[in-house]
């Protein structure tokens, strides 16, 4: 592993333990082991750093999106295949996420928010692409239930992320929360 990488995993694991805010420049140095200034050599600080691992995760989960089936909804369960497996091995990136995207700041503040909102609109499409009768709104709300429910994962007990066929449970969730969208209604829950 290259020396921004090594930075790279060791920001990410003090950042999950401690918050963005509670990591000094010197603690993710020593992480990495190397001191303070020798990090300045790969990155301007740990604004950079914070940008450069949600960059990262980003690039892949982007990747998931661009359709690569003629079949919208094998590409669909691709994308969310994908996102569960991603929430799976990478909790603690996935947890950083929520709590520290907020410490964005300028310069990789607004092109990481272009970045997040290209990124729910290839949601978007996938789900329009797939159930073509929904309206953009529909989509939307169906994004964003599917990405709540999949990046919730991290906050499992440790226990449920290890047990059995967790990819196949929420597989099975989410199909019946999309089939509904294909009645067009949602599904009535037993009295």
């Amino acid at each position: 592993m290259g020396r921004e990488q090594t930075i790279l995993q060791a920001a990410a694991d003090a950042f999950y333990e401690k918050g963005f805010h509670g990591v000094s420049v010197d603690e993710l140095g020593r992480r990495a082991g190397l001191s303070g200034p020798a990090l300045y050599r790969s990155f301007s600080g740990k604004d950079e750093i914070l940008a450069c691992l949600l960059n990262e995760a980003m690039d892949e989960l982007m990747s998931a999106t661009v359709p690569v089936h003629e079949d919208a909804a094998l590409d669909l369960d691709r994308a969310i295949r994908h996102h569960i497996d991603f929430a799976l091995r990478k909790s603690s990136l996935v947890n950083l996420y929520q709590r520290e995207v907020r410490s964005l700041v300028d310069p990789w503040k607004r092109p990481f928010h272009r970045r997040r909102q290209l990124y729910c609109e290839r949601w978007d499409e996938l789900f329009l692409r797939r159930s073509p009768h929904l309206d953009e709104a529909t989509a939307a709300v169906a994004t964003q239930t599917t990405l709540g429910t999949i990046f919730s994962i991290p906050y499992w007990p440790g226990r449920l992320q290890r047990s059995g066929d967790v990819t196949g449970q929420l597989l099975a969730l989410l199909a019946h929360g999309h089939a509904s969208l294909d009645a067009g209604r949602a599904p009535v829950p037993p009295a």
